[in-house]
Formats: C-alpha cells, sequence, structure tokens
C-alpha cells in the first residue's frame, strides 16, 4: 500500500514517536511509506522529532508557514492508498481531500472538529471507541500503542544517580515525559511534600514543557528536574519506582516504558491507566487529590519498590501491524 503519515507538530513527545514508529515498521514491511513532517521538526534541538528519524525512511517536508495547506496540497498531488493523520493540524489537513482513504489516531481525544470528516480513528483505548458517534464507531477500531524501548546501557544507573548526587542507599521515585498542567506534576510535588517519606527517598521529573520552569520554582526539597533526555532508558533503569499524576493521560506510552523497565508504577486513574491498571498490580490513586496521592506514595515507597517482569507481548509493534494493515482493507473494501 502507498501510506502517508501526516505529522505536523515540532516537538517530540509520546504521540510524535508513536507517529514515527509505526511509519518505520510499516515501511520495514514492504509498505511505499512516506512521513509527511513540517520543517520545524527538522531543527537542530535535542526535542525535535527530526533526531528520531530513522535511517532511510521516506520523509516529506512542508514548509512551516500554512503548514496544513501545503501538508493538504502535498497530499493531493500524491497517488496515496492512505493517509494516516497524527495529532491535530494533520487531522485538520484532511478535511475536503478526497481519494485516498482517510484516518487518524486518538492520541488525546475525539473531537468532531479534528476527526468527524475522517473515513475512520484508531482508539487506543477500548473506552475511546465507545465513545465515538456510533457511525463513525462502526468506522474505527482499537489498537493498543506498543513500546519499542530499549535497554539502557549497563553504566546509565549509576552514572544518573551519581549526577543527582545520590547512590543505591536513596530509593528514588520517578516520571518522564512531557512538562504539561494535564500531567498533574504540581499535584506530585505537593503529594511528595506532604507524604513525608524522609531524605532517603527522592524525586526527579524528567522532560521539557510548558510547565517545568514554574515547578522548579516551588520544587520542595528532595525534588530533582533534569529537563529533556536523550536518553530515557537510562533515566528508567535509574528509577527504583515510576509515579504519574496525570489529569488525563489517553493511554500512556511511557506506562509502558516503565514496565518494559519493570519498574513498579503507581498512577492516578486517567483513561489509559485504568486500561493499563490491572497490569500494575497496586491500585490507582484518584485524580488531583494531594491528600490520596501522599498517602499512596507512602504506602508504594513502604513495599521496597522490587523490580518486576510485565507481560509485554501484547504491547509490540510487531503484533500490532497486521491490525492496522488489517483495518486500512476493510476500510478501503
Amino acid at each position: 500500500m502507498r501510506i502517508a503519515h501526516l505529522l505536523l507538530t515540532s516537538r517530540f513527545a509520546g504521540s510524535e514517536r508513536y507517529a514515527i514508529e509505526l511509519a518505520e515498521g510499516q515501511w520495514r514491511a514492504g509498505h511505499d511509506v512516506t512521513l509527511v513532517l513540517r520543517r520545524a521538526a527538522l531543527r537542530d534541538r535535542p526535542d525535535a522529532p527530526g533526531r528520531h528519524l530513522p535511517p532511510g525512511l521516506p520523509v516529506a517536508v512542508v514548509p512551516d508557514w500554512l503548514p496544513g495547506w501545503h501538508a493538504r496540497r502535498w497530499v493531493r498531488r500524491h497517488r496515496l492508498d492512505v493517509v494516516h493523520a497524527h495529532l491535530s493540524a494533520a487531522c485538520k489537513a484532511l478535511r475536503g481531500v478526497s481519494g485516498p482513504l482517510r484516518v487518524a489516531t486518538l492520541h488525546i481525544a475525539y473531537k468532531p472538529g479534528q476527526h468527524a470528516h475522517l473515513d475512520g480513528l484508531v482508539a487506543i483505548t477500548p473506552s475511546q471507541l465507545a465513545s465515538l458517534p456510533a457511525a463513525l464507531a462502526a468506522r474505527s477500531v482499537h489498537i493498543d500503542n506498543w513500546t519499542r524501548a530499549g535497554s539502557a546501557v549497563p553504566e546509565a544507573r549509576q552514572r544518573l544517580r551519581a549526577s543527582l548526587g545520590i547512590d543505591d542507599h536513596v530509593r528514588l521515585l520517578g516520571c518522564l515525559g512531557r512538562i504539561e498542567p494535564s500531567k498533574g506534576h504540581d499535584v506530585l510535588l505537593e503529594a511528595f511534600a506532604a507524604a513525608g517519606l524522609g531524605e532517603d527517598v527522592r524525586l526527579v521529573v524528567v522532560g521539557g514543557g510548558s510547565a517545568l520552569d514554574g515547578l522548579r520554582r516551588r520544587a520542595p526539597r528532595g525534588v530533582a528536574f533534569v529537563g529533556f533526555s536523550t536518553e530515557p532508558a537510562g533515566w528508567l533503569s535509574a528509577m527504583d519506582g515510576f509515579v504519574s499524576a496525570a489529569r488525563t493521560e489517553p493511554f500512556g506510552l511511557v506506562f509502558l516504558e516503565a514496565m518494559a523497565a519493570g519498574l513498579p508504577v503507581l498512577a492516578t486513574a486517567t483513561e489509559g491507566a485504568a486500561h493499563l491498571g490491572p497490569r500494575f498490580d497496586w491500585p490507582l490513586a484518584p485524580v488531583g487529590d494531594v491528600g490520596a496521592l501522599a498517602a499512596a506514595l507512602a504506602r508504594f515507597v513502604a513495599t521496597g519498590l522490587p523490580r518486576r517482569t510485565y507481560p509485554m507481548d501484547d504491547f509490540r509493534l510487531e503484533s500490532q501491524l497486521p491490525r492496522f494493515e488489517a483495518f486500512y482493507r476493510q476500510l478501503r473494501a
């Protein structure tokens, strides 16, 4: 099949990783695939999506001014079987396009202005699929996210913990990903301070985003911020437990990364955590409740935070690729 993936964002996070890995997987499976990016995605920055492109993957670049208009023009000038959009601007760019099958992944949530004009949708949780209008749900499918998280280099744990000034006697809680209000880092900081976990428990926040500077200014003792990192697997190996205090989390690719690293996971009851929660083997905390999260943190740390092995076969890209192809073929038929 001739497939184009549209991704018109400029910074790298979980949704961008998903789009790039899906395009690469379909390309390596023998499809004629092009990833359409805006020029800003190729800037020389650690968090630019272009830094994460596999060698050889065909890429088309559209200008930063009116990127949706240029992407739509690019699609119309090429003979395609499927155009798969990722996130708002790419979905809107497909309005008025005819010819190829137009689909999108619900990386966040269904919004009529972004998705109602499309031919079908990929929901990342069963509850997303159930929330769609009936006619669109009949043309949509649930396909879980996946992880291709690599192993950390052997010395990463000691090196990264040393950068925080701690050794293996300190239990390190952590979170990783975009630092935005929806991720609830403010709640996590308050709960960590209220939990009274002692000097031998620390918290590290890995990632960049709009809320980072404000959180740094108000961080309690024992909390470190390291900004965007190009070695997430290393930071996960440095942690002893993973914590998410998100207000909203449609799925949470980072949950899969934490599971692949063998970390115990404590999360708030978002949509994604509710979907994956039975695998965490740990109760979910109420969303936005500082006191409840503080109590949960104390119980979490009291377990000793032993690493564990999670069943991950359902969350491999190789398991999901045939489902995407079957979905495309079903809709085209």
